[in-house]
């Protein structure tokens, strides 16, 4: 019956009673009918017009939700439920800061309302104000200790702000209340990631997506943990699965194609590529920085894909730590910040760099955020410094504070976007000057890194454009100075073992590649093969990082016409004993979108030839770096097919290579290469021009750095 044709007040109230009860039974679209039924009599009936509202929200008509729900408060402003509904309505459409209002609006009727409480931290959440939020949180729990909803984003809240043990804490309780709830599992998975407690964290995910098999996040997550655990089989079944359910995921697109690289799974690998580059081309976040190294791609395309990654990390910049003030100390005060403080690729290169600063002239003090470690190399480290300071259990926050309490005034970023990597450090600019160098061989596009450290060769200044920060060069005049360190003080190679201990056959000529099993593409593995078919007897040495990558590549092999056999993979080992295997190569073969850095100085410094061939970004060309700065030019070619054709004429003729070898040798204890104390005193007088150019109150800009002409002495 409509409303009109009511008789009165009780007749508008049974008529109320029913539209409740067909909306409490989700017959949303008879339950509006009545509404509008009793609207149309009673123009100013707050109930129906707030449940109009309401059943907006359940639509997904949100904007309507918002004026509906207004028209409802405008006659009774009052009503809690309204006003917490408007706040859910606001929510939706992303406008926090009034959801915000509406929600203290709601509470400054009912305070104690534990729904009200977790709704007001959650839009805390999205505002980036986690303190707020875990108080709101607090709240709720104090009325409704088993408030599951509630424990979990108490958990979250803390995890943002890196307490990583108490949120893992407060997703027990969460679970010992709600031992069914996916996603207390997923996040407790993620807390135990952030701890590096990554087999319990695959065991958290695997029970959130028992508990709900649909659970794409889960899956997502679940990859990423068995990513850092490095089973890239099983993390890519984890991101295929995710794909496949559809989620709206950032950066999943790239985590699957970084897994399959891993493993050297070549399905696809060009359309791959295509749709990372076209959608990263598009501002989409769908690759992380690191993985674009190893594919084909452009210095502005790893440029915008840094953009894009460091904006979305960052959209509201945290507040910078440091506010302008002018530091005088004594000497100049370098923070060097590292997860890398063990034995590591960079800490290889920089111990001999940490120990030859000239402490008269420079304070240096290592921030080390990763894993705690008592082997040689950590020793060597702690004595390397003035200071060495462990922060490893501290949030980016409070470590970007102790920063700036030391008065750092130029703090070097070691890790870029690689793996462990605290990018929210200085993210708060906790110093006056920020540098990267050395972790990630390209730009971080973000404003608040003002140099990067390099040489001419790995960035030509025709390219300097690809780089957000001002661009540093170290020397290219009197004998090319790589802007890579690397550590004369290495020892010297222990016992050559015998071909036969290395899975090596007793003839023939042995091409290597010893890069990490992701960078071979496969263009560059065409030409690999090639070789092998031209040269008898041959075989390629490769590194076997994870057990896949065999299986692959020989599939790959045999699909060219060459017997399996003639790929020998390499176990990891320690470095020392790698060092000295490489002096059963021949020649060392450079991969090409992302080609061999550390890896390239130990089989230099073994006596190892590399070839390599530069392509236009930075991670692609600091093999020919390397090879300048060694006296070698002659190894660098143009060209992939120049590249094949000096392999070629190298492994077939002898003489040629062993003057290469004799060369390289006489070169190892002469070229810059190698001469630590003179990269040091390089790197010390571009530290030296950024910090006076501060002093007087400019602005950074980019500069190349002076030669020191007389060397080292040693």
């Amino acid at each position: 019956m409509p409303a009109s044709s009511s008789a009165g007040a009780v007749d508008i109230g049974a008529l109320l009673q029913r539209a409740m009860a067909l909306h409490h039974a989700g017959r949303l679209a008879e339950a509006e009918a009545i509404y509008r039924d009793i609207l149309a009599a009673q123009p100013a009936h707050f109930d129906s017009q707030h449940l109009l509202g309401v059943i907006d929200l359940q639509r997904g008509n949100h904007a309507a939700a918002v004026r509906q729900i207004e028209a409802a408060l405008a006659l009774d402003p009052r009503s809690a439920a309204a006003h917490s509904n408007h706040g859910s309505a606001l929510k939706a459409l992303k406008r926090f800061d009034a959801a915000l209002a509406s929600y203290d609006n709601a509470l400054a009727i009912k305070p104690d309302h534990p729904e009200l409480l977790f709704n007001r931290g959650s839009v805390l959440q999205e505002l980036e104000r986690f303190h707020e939020a875990l108080s709101s949180f607090n709240r709720a729990l104090a009325i409704r200790p088993d408030y599951v909803d509630a424990l979990i984003n108490r958990g979250s809240a803390l995890q943002a702000l890196g307490q990583f043990e108490e949120a893992l804490a407060t997703y027990d309780r969460a679970l010992a209340a709600g031992p069914d709830a996916p996603q207390a599992h997923n996040n407790r998975g993620t807390a135990l990631k952030a701890l590096e407690r990554l087999d319990e964290a695959v065991a958290s995910y695997d029970r959130a997506i028992a508990l709900k098999p649909d659970y794409g996040e889960a899956f997502y997550n679940r990859g990423i943990a068995l990513r850092d655990l490095r089973r890239f089989e099983e993390a890519l079944a984890s991101f295929d699965r995710a794909i496949a359910l559809k989620i709206d995921k950032k950066y999943l697109a790239g985590a699957r194609v970084h897994a399959k690289i891993h493993i050297c799974d070549w399905r696809n690998f060009g359309t791959d590529c295509a749709d990372l580059s076209a959608a990263i081309a598009g501002g989409a976040a769908v690759s992380q920085p690191f993985t674009l190294l190893a594919l084909p791609s452009t210095p502005a395309l790893q440029r915008k894909c840094a953009e894009i990654y460091v904006t979305d990390r960052f959209p509201s910049p945290p507040a910078p730590l440091w506010r302008g003030e002018c530091y005088s100390h004594d000497r100049i005060r370098v923070a060097y910040l590292s997860a890398d403080y063990h034995d590591h690729a960079t800490t290889f290169l920089m111990a001999g760099l940490f120990e030859s600063h000239d402490r008269s002239r420079f304070e240096t003090v290592a921030i080390s955020f990763g894993p705690e470690n008592d082997g040689d190399m950590r020793r060597r480290l702690t004595q390397s410094f003035d200071r060495f300071i462990d922060t490893r259990s501290q949030s980016e926050q409070a470590i970007a504070e102790l920063v700036r309490d030391l008065e750092i005034d130029i703090a070097v970023d070691l890790k870029g976007f690689t793996q462990d990597s605290r990018l929210g450090i200085l993210a708060r600019r906790p110093a006056p000057i920020q540098v990267s160098y050395l972790g990630f061989p390209g730009t971080m596009g973000a404003d608040f890194i003002d140099y990067i450290l390099v040489d001419s060769f790995v960035a030509p200044p025709d390219r300097h454009d690809a780089f957000a920060e001002k661009v540093v060069c170290l020397p290219d005049s009197y004998y090319p100075t790589s802007y890579q360190a690397n550590d004369i003080h290495r020892g010297g190679p222990r016992r050559v073992p015998s071909r036969a201990e290395a899975g090596l056959p007793e003839r023939g000529f042995v091409f290597c590649s010893f890069n990490n099993n992701y960078k071979i593409t496969p263009d560059i593995f065409d030409i690999w093969m090639r070789l092998l078919q031209q040269v008898d007897g041959s075989v390629l040495w490769l590194l076997q990082a994870n057990a896949a990558v065999p299986r692959n590549l020989q599939r790959e092999a045999l699909q060219r016409g060459v017997a399996p056999d003639r790929l020998i993979f390499a176990p990891k080992i320690n470095n020392e004993d790698h060092l000295a295997r490489q002096h059963l190569a021949d020649l060392f073969l450079d991969t090409l979108y992302y080609n061999a850095h550390t890896t390239a100085s130990d089989a230099l410094w073994a006596g190892l030839p590399v070839v390599t061939c530069p392509g236009a970004p930075f991670a692609s060309r600091v093999a020919g770096s390397l090879l300048s700065a060694a006296g070698l030019p002659e190894l660098i070619t143009a060209s992939l097919s120049e590249y094949e054709t000096l392999a070629l004429q190298l492994a077939r003729d002898p003489i040629r290579l062993a003057a290469v070898k004799s060369k390289l040798a006489r070169h190892r204890d002469t070229a810059p290469i190698f001469d630590t104390e003179r990269l040091t005193r390089h790197i010390e007088a571009a530290y030296v021009t950024m910090w006076d150019r501060h002093q007087r109150g400019e602005t950074p800009e980019g500069f190349s750095v002076a030669p020191i002409r007389d060397g080292a002495n040693r």
